[in-house]
């Protein structure tokens, strides 16, 4: 089963297709600024799990952000959890260089 990831910029998201389904089998939502791109939510329908497609959408996007020179800010917890378990990726994260306190 081939798992193909594409960014879909005018709808905000990357989607995940499988050669022998038609429709999207799951989506990443971002905000992308011209530094950071903020991953916010995936999703995976329920019959799709479990088959890689997640991993796929975290992994084609990040390769194309750092390929892009891109930090990423991943609020979206499954980008997050994602990323504390493969620390070749953690490089990417978003490290905020503000000294302001209240």
């Amino acid at each position: 089963m081939a798992i193909e990831v594409t960014d879909e910029p005018q709808q905000r998201r990357y989607e995940a297709r499988i050669d022998d389904v038609p429709d999207v089998v799951g989506v990443a939502e971002y905000i992308r600024t011209a530094e950071i791109i903020a991953f916010v939510h995936t999703e995976v329908p329920s019959r799709h799990e479990g088959k890689g497609v997640g991993s796929a959408l975290v992994r084609a996007s990040l390769d194309e952000a750092r390929e892009a020179g891109l930090k990423v800010l991943a609020t979206c917890p499954f980008y997050a959890g994602w990323i504390a378990r493969h620390p070749d990726y953690q490089d990417l994260l978003y490290q905020s260089r503000s000294k302001v306190t209240d």
